[in-house]
């Protein structure tokens, strides 16, 4: 891990057993009783390092393990193999305790404000508890200053700390939410889909303040989003996931000038554009398929216009391109795309 990495994970994966009990897991087989597990195969083999500063973005459509990543990456979630090292450190198999020094440096923007405040808690309660207990000894007053401080900084007025968050709008609660984020002092955030429920006019105050944050206390970004126009706005490098498994690593410039994999260019090919009367989409075919049941080979065959045998039966790794773009796709390695 190099001076410039911030966080780095390695061939992650995360299952989730959905069997039930015994009898939900009965199943008849040839005239035989088995048992039979269902597994969501959420997260699968998922590597690549943040660079400090940076801000990180992760992109794909619902369900294809975005959000399951960046609580695995921050450890809400543990991961069933792979590693997750934050300044080299190694921290996913941590205990409790010696975890707790990273929660301080590690904070997370959920995607909806209203479900992640306790609404039996006063703003000022919420800005408050993180304070207290990852910085214990510091006095009452010290924290109180501190909650006015970062109410203002995010475009809170202080005055309102004692209100509760259903007395708020959805734009001043994802505020509280980034505010509960700063109280602190992070070094890396993880936005998960911080503006999705948001008006276009909010989402642009939302971004407005996470970049500020940024540049002001160089804050490292992870976000978790599906808009790729926030995308470009916003992010020094984008990684694409299809079905738990990351297909295109690269420059925010490089892709969306030159996407390489065949997923990336649809994704990319279906933004509304002003001005372009006939745009040339790339029609993908059938449905996405279940986590629960992956496709053999690439998780991408069943849609893709360029599969071949080897698309079929042989999972492709992502691999450094000359240009520095990283495709997990056969057909762009053999050259035939």
């Amino acid at each position: 891990m190099s001076d410039s990495e911030l966080l780095a994970i390695n061939g992650v994966v995360k299952h989730f057993d959905i069997s039930g009990g015994v009898l939900d897991q009965l199943r008849i087989e040839n005239g035989r009783f088995k048992l039979k597990k269902v597994v969501v195969k959420a997260v699968n083999d998922v590597s690549f390092a943040i660079k400090r500063g940076e801000t990180f973005s992760v992109v794909g459509e619902s369900g294809c393990g975005k959000s399951t990543l960046a609580r695995t990456v921050i450890g809400l979630y543990p991961p069933n193999s792979g590693e997750v090292r934050y300044k080299g450190e190694r921290i996913d198999h941590l205990p409790p305790k010696r975890m707790l020094p990273y929660r301080a440096r590690m904070q997370m923007i959920f995607q909806d404000p209203y479900a992640s405040l306790n609404p039996r808690m006063t703003v000022r309660s919420i800005l408050e508890e993180p304070v207290m207990f990852h910085q214990r000894g510091v006095s009452r007053q010290s924290v109180r200053n501190k909650v006015a401080e970062v109410m203002a900084q995010v475009g809170v007025d202080p005055g309102w700390a004692t209100r509760y968050p259903h007395e708020f709008s959805g734009g001043q609660r994802q505020r509280i939410s980034i505010a509960r984020a700063l109280m602190v002092d992070p070094e890396f955030i993880i936005a998960d889909e911080p503006i999705s429920a948001l008006d276009v006019s909010i989402q642009a105050q939302i971004l407005n303040l996470l970049m500020d944050a940024q540049e002001k206390l160089g804050l490292t970004y992870m976000f978790i989003t599906h808009d790729l126009s926030v995308v470009s706005h916003i992010s020094s490098r984008v990684a694409v996931m299809y079905l738990g498994c990351v297909c295109e690593l690269a420059d925010t410039q490089k892709l969306f000038h030159s996407p390489r994999h065949p997923y990336t260019q649809a994704l990319l090919t279906a933004i509304p554009r002003l001005g372009v009367a006939k745009p040339r989409h790339v029609k993908l075919r059938g449905e996405v398929p279940t986590p629960i049941n992956l496709p053999p080979g690439c998780v991408f065959h069943q849609r893709c216009i360029h599969t071949n045998d080897r698309c079929k039966n042989e999972i492709p790794r992502l691999t450094r391109l000359d240009d520095g773009t990283h495709v997990a796709c056969h057909a762009v390695l053999e050259g035939r795309i």
